[in-house]
């Protein structure tokens, strides 16, 4: 990653965190053990984020590292197909590319197997290589609680939300809880409210919620993460919509849009990269969570993630059906 200078542009959105090949059945219905063929995906949240805000329209760059090896290089490949810029991806020889495989049981069975060790590259990621001219101009900043989960990426994404304060814009952090990178939720939770303090929007849903709040119902959530210091709570609830509360007092209850699903892990990502995309525009909080919530099921209506991500036509004609 480049050294802490001015840089030549600066981004609608940035993102901070994981990226990997996902490797998803080509079998629906079928174990694992089972499956025959796989489909090659760039995936990886962060990384699917920006390529959601990019297919809307967004310019958008994502701030990770890869393994220095082909699965590393087809990951730089994709992102550029996207139109996400990925200067601020590097390589770490001691690590290899993460690999991610999952079973695809519709409507609600999707487990994952993440191939992250001995360690994630994504989790390389040093404060002193940080662009922090970049993480400052960015107007949406967005980072992960899986940055949180290891040194020295945890200090560089602490780093990158203080450096950036939230004057400089709209910093969003999506909760992101997946339990096998933790001990458990109580070593996460100090670690959550750091970055909470530091950040505009949180989103997440109701598990990730809970690990960052200690309570569970949807309107308890939204308060919480407020008195934790964002002015934005989205609460993602599956199949009872999103719940969204502005600390002005605005509130949006918005139910999903049904659709058939076919592997429902990209969903979340869609959502987030049409929330940037919503708050970019300055639209008001409903519209935003309609909006999310379309694109989310878009893809929870397709087999990939960051393949699958939408068009601003597409959501704005499942919108129209609607």
């Amino acid at each position: 990653m480049p050294e802490s200078t001015e840089s030549a542009e600066s981004f609608d959105l940035i993102t901070m965190g994981r990226i990997g090949v996902d490797l998803y059945p080509l079998q629906t219905g079928v174990p694992l053990a089972r499956v025959e063929s796989f489909g090659k995906f760039l995936g990886g949240s962060a990384s699917n984020v920006a390529v959601a805000a990019a297919r809307l329209g967004n310019t958008a760059a994502v701030i990770t590292r890869t393994g220095d090896d082909p699965f590393g290089v087809f990951l730089h490949e994709a992102l550029k197909e996207f139109g996400v810029d990925d200067r601020f991806v590097t390589p770490v020889a001691a690590h290899p590319t993460p690999i991610t495989f999952c079973e695809i049981f519709p409507p609600d069975d999707f487990p994952l197997y993440f191939y992250r060790r001995p360690k994630a590259p994504d989790l390389e990621i040093h404060t002193d290589e940080l662009d922090f001219f970049a993480v400052r101009a960015a107007r949406v900043f967005w980072i992960t609680g899986t940055g949180l989960s290891e040194e020295p990426s945890r200090s560089a994404t602490i780093a990158a939300l203080k450096a950036r304060d939230k004057a400089a814009g709209t910093t969003v952090f999506d909760l992101d809880w997946r339990p096998m990178f933790w001990r458990d939720p109580e070593t996460a939770r100090p670690y959550y409210a750091e970055a909470l303090r530091h950040s505009t929007v949180a989103v997440g849903n109701l598990d990730e919620c809970e690990v960052a709040t200690g309570v569970r119902e949807p309107r308890a959530c939204a308060e919480a993460l407020l008195e934790a210091g964002v002015e934005l709570a989205v609460v993602k609830q599956g199949p009872k919509g999103v719940l969204a509360v502005h600390r002005d007092g605005t509130v949006a209850e918005v139910p999903p849009v049904p659709v058939e699903v076919v592997n429902g892990l990209g969903a979340g990502d869609a959502f987030g990269g049409s929330l940037c995309h919503g708050l970019l525009r300055g639209w008001d909080l409903e519209r935003i969570m309609r909006y999310a919530n379309a694109a989310g099921a878009l893809v929870a209506s397709r087999l990939a993630c960051s393949s699958a991500m939408p068009t601003a036509g597409e959501v704005e004609e499942l919108l129209g059906a609607g």
